[in-house]
């Protein structure tokens, strides 16, 4: 039975003193939890996340990185970088990061292969507009990001990546895709990975919903057949909130 990753995504929100506050509450909520948890913070964050996690159940990871190893590439952090503090995750490909940034699929393909690189697992985000699924193409915007995204990828290298399927009209807007819907694309996704790498590796891959996730849809969500936990926007701020997600049983 695979296990269930929940990940928080501060996206751009909190300085250090709030992040050790939030820790200090945070740790000794889920202190029981058999859930894989997971924190991706700003990087101003990371050595004070760290610092207050240490030992505990709570890994940390980033929101972004680039794949070089270094240069001139002003603001970047590289995963070289990463890899030297323990960072353990990343996110990769979230739509913020592919509209505001114009980041293509060929683009976060060099990220997923420069993380692994550095022992690094990507968070890779997935989904579609509210345009896209309107006229049908859902799954074909989707599969295709699924294809590009995995490309040159082996199959131990893939069965480890964390796939975050997060349709793009429900991040933080409320909205969430029924718990049904969420379900088909996760499964969609995962033929998908079978297709590509066949049923062992689709069957081990884990596979989040994202978009609108709180403590009072999560159960509903996460007993679904192939939703294994979730990607956690704003609710993942709030200590108390997260920590009802991530003890969702």
């Amino acid at each position: 039975m695979r296990r269930k990753v929940i990940a928080g995504n501060w996206k751009m929100n909190h300085n250090p003193v709030e992040t050790r506050e939030f820790f200090e509450v945070f740790k000794g909520l889920v202190k029981d939890s058999e859930n894989e948890i997971i924190l991706c913070v700003p990087y101003i964050d990371v050595a004070a996340a760290l610092e207050a996690t240490a030992g505990t159940n709570i890994k940390i990871g980033t929101q972004n990185l680039n794949h070089e190893e270094s240069g001139a590439l002003t603001g970047d952090i590289s995963c070289k970088m990463l890899q030297d503090i323990g960072i353990q995750y990343t996110i990769v490909g979230h739509s913020e990061r592919r509209q505001y940034h114009n980041e293509t699929d060929e683009f976060v393909n060099l990220k997923m292969k420069a993380a692994f690189a550095h022992d690094i697992i990507p968070i890779l985000c997935v989904g579609e507009t509210l345009k896209e699924r309107e006229a049908g193409i859902a799954k074909y915007k989707i599969l295709t990001q699924i294809v590009l995204d995995f490309d040159g990828l082996t199959a131990e290298q893939a069965k480890n990546v964390v796939i975050a399927y997060e349709p793009i009209w429900a991040i933080g807007t409320g909205k969430t895709a029924t718990a049904e819907d969420a379900n088909e694309v996760c499964q969609w996704i995962r033929d998908e990975i079978k297709t590509l790498y066949g049923a062992e590796v689709a069957e081990e891959i884990i596979i989040q919903y994202g978009g609108s996730v709180k403590a009072s849809n999560a159960k509903e969500l996460f007993e679904m057949s192939d939703i294994d936990g979730g990607l956690v926007g704003g609710a993942s701020l709030k200590p108390d909130e997260f920590a009802k997600i991530v003890n969702w049983r």
